[in-house]
């Protein structure tokens, strides 16, 4: 199983490892909802297509498209993910908790990116062997995003005055 591990503590990027070995980095832009991938000596880019669209693309360095993941709400914390031909949904495992479920298109679960406590952003991810460690890293960012967001809501709601 990897293991999602922020790179300090303030980070919003992070490492994933086994067994304490890192096998990627998920870099993410401050300000917009893109990153890059490192895995193995090769970068990866993922980006948010537009301002208002709730597709996000994953390219190799040469520019192919490897997944893509769409956010069909806004109110929901869930993506469609398109990886070759196969469909998966990420999808939150209820409305409060902060872990997600990776279902098939016949909504089994094949696995799970879960915090590893109330108060960590270190998280337990079991995804499934048969997709690459590019499109599993992508999936956990998809995954970092939404809690990114949902931190600077909560963070943004708090410091209002009163």
């Amino acid at each position: 199983m990897l293991e999602a591990i922020p790179k300090s503590i303030f980070s919003w990027n992070f490492f994933l490892k086994d067994d304490g070995n890192v096998l990627a980095e998920i870099d993410l832009s401050l300000w917009r909802e893109k990153g890059t991938l490192l895995i193995q000596g090769t970068s990866y880019h993922f980006f948010r297509e537009g301002w208002m669209s709730g597709l996000y693309i994953l390219k190799s360095r040469e520019g192919s498209v490897i997944a893509c993941a769409d956010k069909p709400s806004a109110f929901l914390r869930r993506f469609e993910i398109q990886y070759q031909s196969q469909h998966y949904t990420l999808r939150a495992i209820s409305p409060l908790h902060r872990g997600f479920d990776l279902c098939d298109s016949a909504n089994r679960t094949l696995g799970s990116i879960t915090p590893q406590g109330i108060f960590t952003r270190r998280a337990d991810v079991d995804l499934p062997d048969a997709l690459p460690l590019s499109v599993k890293a992508f999936t956990v960012s998809l995954v970092i995003i939404l809690w990114r967001r949902q931190a600077r809501n909560n963070s943004s709601s708090s410091s209002g005055s009163h």
